[in-house]
């Protein structure tokens, strides 16, 4: 189906980007660059992390000289206070010892410096864009909406030809290996079963050949099968991601070659992020594959993954947003919500605008009589205000029935901001901004 190979591409090229430019920490792939073209995000970061393998070298007269010491430190972050346990040890610097790499290590290490020579190489070129040549195929590609379009597509071919993942065997169904396909979360399940069924270029059985190992668990089963209703207690989902990540670290070697820097997860449930509170390795050094893309809640767009939430009902983009009218067809509406009042925006969105003027149509429930994409087909501007957790699916929506998503979030870390200039198709409006909101559209 197209709808899952598009998602798949699409996250595999954000990961291949990570990969091949080098943004993967680890003892296994030694080269380590950043890119040559530069740009700026739109989201904060907590300035107060927590570090693995960090160790601070500090002297005490009241320890002893191999004993550690555990300090704490509170955060002077005004967005986001937090303490950090700090260990400190007297340790001496040891000499590190040069790893002699297997043939299959040494071929994807020249690999890949071959593949980010490339990709330095396209992204130092200038000027403007409309057509690309690159391996002898020439394409179209809309250079505005890249943050340098050749870098993009550069990685991307570097993708097709060499990107390998392995995707662990271990678990079992309902909750490993399978996922839903037909709500809200439709991406995790999608992902999941095209890693394991599909994409058959991208994955390898031979996890020596691997660039990343996957993790195929879903968190929203997870929720489903073994959370309490009601409880809000999240204790069972990470005993499940510790005894998972437990299994194949004692089984494999490759969690504990990189502490799981070259691993990851996927997740679009909102407790995705608690879920891998699980094992501290895998929250802070693993690639962490979420929808709920909060910065200010632990994702570091440095490592993590924002990835775009979309609804398929029925596990089919509607037929009305897969065929939007002509460019030339009216939209009498300057800009269209509908939605629960869920989280603390959506209260404040229909505070000052639900029936107060009507070129911005803004509801809460639709009546039935009136059709939700009908709206955003007629509609310059649409609504994305979140709601419990920072992302929405009304911004894939109103990709597709080509109305300029308004977005309306705070700490949202965009989808494949690394790679996209969002401020060309899209406008991002502070929430203090909303009584403003006909003036911003």
């Amino acid at each position: 189906m197209e709808t899952n190979s598009s998602a798949l591409i699409s996250l595999l090229l954000f990961l291949s980007v990570l990969l091949l430019f080098g943004y993967i920490n680890n003892n296994f792939f030694s080269v380590n660059s950043s890119p040559k073209f530069e740009y700026t995000t739109v989201f904060s970061v907590p300035i107060v992390e927590l570090q693995t393998k960090a160790i601070s070298i500090s002297t005490s007269s009241d320890h002893h000289h191999d004993d550690p010491i555990l300090t704490v430190h509170n955060s002077a972050a005004p967005s986001n206070n937090t303490t950090v346990l700090t260990v400190t040890k007297n340790v001496k610097k040891k000499k590190k010892k040069n790893v002699k790499l297997s043939k299959e290590e040494e071929e994807m290490e020249h690999g890949l410096a071959r593949a980010r020579a490339t990709i330095r190489k396209a992204a130092s070129l200038t000027g403007n864009i409309s057509r690309i040549v690159a391996d002898g195929d020439e394409n179209d590609v809309a250079g505005t909406i890249y943050l340098n379009a050749r870098a993009f597509y550069q990685s991307y071919m570097e993708m097709e030809k060499r990107f390998k993942v392995h995707v662990y065997s271990e678990g079992e169904l309902p909750i490993v290996h399978d996922g839903p396909c037909k709500d809200i979360y439709t991406i995790e399940g999608r992902f999941i079963h095209e890693m394991e069924h599909g994409a058959k270029r991208f994955k390898t059985r031979d996890p020596r050949r691997a660039h990343v190992y996957f993790m195929p668990f879903s968190v929203t089963w997870m929720v489903k099968y073994l959370y309490k209703p009601l409880t809000y207690d999240h204790t069972a989902m990470k005993q499940f991601v510790a005894d998972y990540v437990r299994v194949v670290s004692s089984k494999y070697p490759f969690w504990n070659r990189t502490q799981g820097a070259d691993h990851f997860m996927l997740s679009c449930h909102d407790w995705g992020p608690h879920a891998s509170h699980g094992n501290p390795f895998l929250y802070n050094t693993s690639i962490r594959v979420l929808c709920n893309a909060n910065s200010s809640e632990g994702f570091s767009p440095r490592k993590d993954v924002s990835l775009p939430e979309i609804h398929l009902y029925g596990g089919n983009v509607p037929p009305k947003l897969i065929s939007p009218p002509p460019a030339t067809s009216p939209r009498p509406y300057l800009a269209f919500f509908s939605g629960g009042l869920h989280g603390p925006i959506r209260p404040i969105l229909l505070d000052h605008w639900k029936g107060r003027d009507p070129d911005l149509q803004v509801y809460e429930y639709l009546p039935k009589d009136l059709d939700y994409y009908s709206f955003m087909l007629r509609s310059k501007f649409c609504l994305c205000p979140s709601g419990h957790e920072v992302a929405s699916p009304r911004i894939v929506e109103a990709i597709y029935a080509e109305c300029v998503p308004v977005i309306l979030s705070d700490h949202y870390v965009l989808p494949f901001s690394d790679v996209l200039r969002w401020e060309a198709f899209a406008i991002q409006v502070n929430v203090s901004e909303i009584p403003r909101l006909k003036e911003e559209c």
